[in-house]
């Protein structure tokens, strides 16, 4: 079992650490202008939550050898699903955050992203060394 568990430490390892930072007080982050103005908390939450759908995919294509695009959209859901439940615990349970939809949108897109990261991950890394 603990052999399975080894292709997904580095997604765990991600999603905990998006938990952390998500759930800092807002005081805790510096504040500029500059990246207020080009909204670069967005590109942050699209990062973070497209590297959860890489890590998720790589951990069952390296387990499995293969990933069916079931799995991926469900990946996709359950990553947009995280980042909404974030934004919940934001606004219920740290402080100075707040509820921003616009994360969940950037969450998700990221999410979806996420996917063709994968896809090119897997055409550039390994499927030459599979055939």
């Amino acid at each position: 079992m603990l052999k399975i568990w080894r292709y997904y430490i580095p997604a765990a390892l991600w999603i905990i650490m998006i938990l952390v930072l998500c759930t800092l007080p807002g005081k805790d982050f510096p504040s500029s202008s500059f990246l207020e103005k080009i909204h670069f908390d967005k590109i942050v939450h699209f990062g973070m939550f497209g590297g959860i759908v890489l890590f998720l995919s790589l951990g069952i294509y390296w387990q499995k050898k293969h990933i069916t695009n079931i799995a991926l959209l469900l990946i996709v859901f359950l990553a947009a699903a995280y980042g909404l439940g974030i934004e919940f615990i934001q606004k219920y349970w740290t402080t100075d955050r707040s509820f921003d939809l616009y994360d969940v949108l950037a969450d998700t897109l990221g999410a979806i992203a996420g996917v063709w990261v994968f896809k090119i991950v897997i055409h550039l890394f390994f499927n030459k060394r599979d055939k």
